[in-house]
């Protein structure tokens, strides 16, 4: 199935917004969010301080009455500088475009299951900058396979679950770690689409370089054809 078709299936799934945090947030406390390199607003911020990016999302959030700031789709980001896990020698190489969404928000809000589907995998990503605990599920639907991934979790939402094990939608499947055990960044939600996960188990790059942008974009389509928020 061409990436056209795959993503029509996708947002053909549910007319409604299908939550992958805590459904008592509603939609309406959700705020969009540009953390992208062309935000003159973040020339300010210290990319290296988990705490600094923690000030600026409550202080957004704040400003916006809003609970949640939602974004992050295809974004180029300076903020993968500070880590050299992202950093290759030539530019074009360089990891720095975001290829899921992301939901900033408390520390310990509840994650769930976008879809019916069973664990995968799931894996502590511990480089610096990475996704920290994280959960993969796989999900069937007619005759198509594909998998969601839930990064940034706290350890606890790793402990005692299984591969194989079902999940259905709207299932609690972990919490949001802080910045001590989610690769030290602001309390989020990185969310992301795969069809084809090449083989990984409880990882899935969530970052491409420029070169490798045109695979990324039909391997891991917009999260927020399920989504549906904002």
């Amino acid at each position: 199935m061409d990436a056209l078709v795959f993503n029509a299936f996708l947002r053909n799934i549910s007319a409604e917004p299908l939550p992958v945090i805590d459904r008592t947030i509603d939609v309406k406390e959700y705020v969009a969010i540009d953390l992208s390199s062309r935000n003159s607003a973040l020339e300010g911020i210290d990319v290296s301080s988990s705490k600094a990016w923690e000030t600026y999302i409550e202080s957004y959030l704040n400003k916006r009455n809003a609970t949640v700031a939602i974004g992050g789709y295809l974004e180029q980001r300076a903020i993968y500088n500070r880590s050299t896990y992202f950093k290759k020698d030539r530019p074009d190489e360089e990891r720095n475009i975001h290829l899921g969404v992301d939901l900033w928000c408390e520390a310990g809000t509840k994650v769930l299951a976008v879809l019916d589907g069973e664990i995968h995998s799931f894996h502590n990503n511990k480089n610096f900058g990475d996704y920290g605990p994280t959960i993969i599920l796989k999900h069937k639907i007619d005759d198509n396979t594909f998998f969601s991934l839930y990064g940034h979790l706290n350890l606890d939402s790793i402990e005692e679950i299984s591969i194989g094990q079902k999940v259905q939608q709207g299932e609690v499947i972990g919490f949001l770690g802080d910045s001590s055990i989610n690769g030290d960044y602001a309390p989020h939600l990185h969310f992301q689409l795969i069809r084809d996960l090449q083989k990984k188990f409880g990882d899935y790059p969530g970052v491409s370089s420029k070169k490798d942008l045109n695979f990324y974009i039909k391997n891991c389509p917009n999260p927020q054809l399920l989504l549906k928020i904002i």
